[in-house]
C-alpha cells in the first residue's frame, strides 16, 4: 500500500460532514421520541437537552468504514484483517444498547454487561490482544485467554472513563479528538515510518474516531442542543479501545528493534518506542484519574461505585470558580499535553528541549488550574471603580443588592401561542420554568 495521507483525509472529511449532517435530524428525532430525561441533582445544564447523539455518530463510523472500503491504498486494511469487522460488529452492539439506554434508562449492570459482550464480539473476530510489551524482557506472547480477558478490560475500562468524563458540553468529544489526534499521529508513524502494515487498522480508526467527535462537536459546544449520551459516550471509547487493542496487541514490537546485541539491549535501546505502545492508557489518562477517584470516593463513602454524584474533575473545576467554558478548555489543554508529549518524547527522547517544553506546559497548566484562587481584589476605596468580581465578597454581595433594588421589573410581555421568545427558546416552546435541580432526583 502506498501513503495513503489524501485517502485519510477523505475519510476524515466525510466522516465529519456526514456525523455533522446527521445530528440535526437526530436531534429532532430525540425530541419526539422523547429522550429528553429530566434535570437531575448532578447535571449542570439547567433544561432539558435531548440525547441520542450517538446515533449520528454511529452512521459517521459506518460512512468512513464504507468510504475507506473503496478506496485503493485503505482498501488492503479489509483485505488483510478482520479487525473493521470485528469493530463495526462490537460497535453495533454497544451502540444499540446506548440507544436504549439513553430512552429508557437500563441499569448500570446491564450496560456493565454489554460492554463485556462487544468485547468479547470483537475477541472472536480476531481484534484482541496477542503480546505486551515490556521493557526489560521484550515481547511476552499471551494465551488466548489471557489475551480475551486483557481485551475486555481494557475495553471495559476505556468505555466508562470516556462516560464518566461526559459530564459537560463538548467536554468528552473534545478530549477523545485531541487525544486521537495524538495516537492518529503514532500509529502512523508505525505503519508508514517502520513499514508495518499491521498498524493500518489502528490507524484508520483513529482517523475515523476523529471525524465523529469533529462532526458532532459544533452541536454540542456550550450550550449544547443534543448530547451525545451513552450511545454515543459508549460507542467512541469503544472504538478508542479497538484502536488502542490494535496497536498494542497486534503490531509486533520487535518489527520495530535495532536488533542491538539481542532482543533484550534491543528493548532496552528502543525503550522510547515502546513508550506509546501505552500511549492508550495516556491518551485516557485524565478519564481513568476520574474514573478511579470516582470509585475510592464513593466506596470510602458507602456507596455503590456505580452511584452518581457531582464529584467528578470538571464538576471540581466549576467549584474552584472556572466557567463552563473554561473548565471545558483547562481539561482539554491537560489532555493534550499528556497524549501530544508521550508521541514528542517517544519521537526525540534525547532532546532535553521536548522535557522543558512539557514541563513548562505543565506550570502553565497548574496556573490556569488555580487562576480563580489568585484573583486579584482591589483596595477599598477603589472598590466602586472596578467590576463586582474585583471587589472583597462582603461589598460585592452590597453592590449586588443595591443594582437589584434599584432596577425596576420590566412588564411581562404575552407570547402568542406556538411562538418561542427570542432568548432561551428550545425546540418544543417557550422554555419553563424547573425546579431547583437540587430538589431534582437521579435516577442513575
Amino acid at each position: 500500500m502506498g501513503q495513503p495521507v489524501r485517502e485519510y483525509l477523505l475519510t476524515l472529511c466525510v466522516t465529519v460532514a456526514v456525523t455533522y449532517l446527521l445530528t440535526g435530524p437526530v436531534r429532532k428525532f430525540a425530541i419526539a421520541v422523547g429522550a429528553m430525561p429530566e434535570i437531575r441533582a448532578r447535571d449542570v445544564h439547567r433544561e432539558p437537552t435531548p440525547r441520542l447523539g450517538g446515533i449520528a455518530m454511529f452512521g459517521g463510523l459506518c460512512a468512513g468504514l464504507l468510504v475507506a472500503d473503496h478506496l485503493k491504498n485503505l482498501n488492503g486494511v479489509f483485505e488483510l484483517s478482520n479487525e473493521p469487522r470485528a469493530l463495526l460488529s462490537g460497535a453495533a452492539l454497544i451502540w444499540l444498547v446506548g440507544v436504549l439506554d439513553d430512552k429508557f434508562e437500563l441499569d448500570a449492570l446491564i450496560k456493565l454487561g454489554a460492554q463485556m459482550i462487544s468485547a468479547g464480539v470483537m475477541c472472536m473476530q480476531g481484534l484482541t490482544i496477542l503480546w505486551i510489551p515490556v521493557p526489560g524482557v521484550g515481547s511476552v506472547s499471551l494465551t488466548p485467554w489471557q489475551g480475551n480477558l486483557l481485551t475486555v478490560a481494557l475495553v471495559v475500562i476505556t468505555i466508562n472513563a470516556v462516560n464518566f468524563v461526559d459530564g459537560l458540553d463538548g467536554l468528552a468529544a473534545g478530549m477523545v479528538c485531541i487525544a486521537t489526534c495524538a495516537f492518529f499521529l503514532y500509529a502512523y508513524r508505525i505503519w508508514f515510518g517502520y513499514g508495518i502494515e499491521a498498524a493500518a487498522p489502528a490507524t484508520l480508526f483513529a482517523a475515523i474516531l476523529m471525524g465523529m467527535c469533529l462532526g458532532f462537536l459544533p452541536h454540542n459546544m456550550h450550550p449544547a442542543r443534543i448530547f451525545m449520551g451513552d450511545s454515543g459516550s459508549m460507542l467512541i471509547g469503544l472504538v478508542l479501545a479497538a484502536a488502542a487493542i490494535s496497536v498494542t496487541g497486534q503490531v509486533d514490537p520487535d518489527a520495530m528493534a535495532l536488533f542491538v546485541g539481542g532482543e533484550r539491549n534491543a528493548t532496552h535501546a528502543m525503550l522510547p518506542v515502546f513508550i506509546p505502545l501505552i500511549l492508550p492508557l495516556t491518551i485516557i489518562a485524565i478519564p481513568m484519574t476520574d474514573l478511579i477517584l470516582a470509585i475510592v470516593r464513593r466506596t470510602w463513602k458507602g456507596q455503590s461505585p456505580f452511584a452518581a454524584d457531582r464529584g467528578h474533575l470538571h464538576h471540581r473545576l466549576l467549584e474552584l470558580g472556572h466557567s463552563h467554558s473554561r473548565a471545558v478548555l483547562i481539561m482539554y489543554f491537560w489532555s493534550g499535553l499528556i497524549a501530544f508529549g508521550t508521541v514528542a518524547y517517544s519521537v526525540h527522547s534525547a532532546s532535553m528541549w521536548i522535557v522543558l517544553a512539557i514541563s513548562g506546559l505543565s506550570a502553565v497548566g497548574l496556573l490556569l488550574l488555580l487562576l480563580p484562587r489568585f484573583t486579584p481584589r482591589a483596595p477599598r476605596w477603589a472598590e466602586r471603580l472596578v467590576p463586582p468580581r474585583y471587589r472583597h465578597a462582603e461589598r460585592a454581595a452590597e453592590a449586588a443588592l443595591q443594582d437589584d433594588s434599584a432596577a425596576e421589573p420590566e412588564p411581562a410581555r404575552p407570547i402568542a401561542a406556538g411562538v418561542s421568545g427570542v432568548n432561551g427558546a428550545t425546540a418544543i416552546g417557550p422554555r419553563s420554568r424547573f425546579p431547583d435541580r437540587r430538589k431534582a432526583g437521579s435516577s442513575r
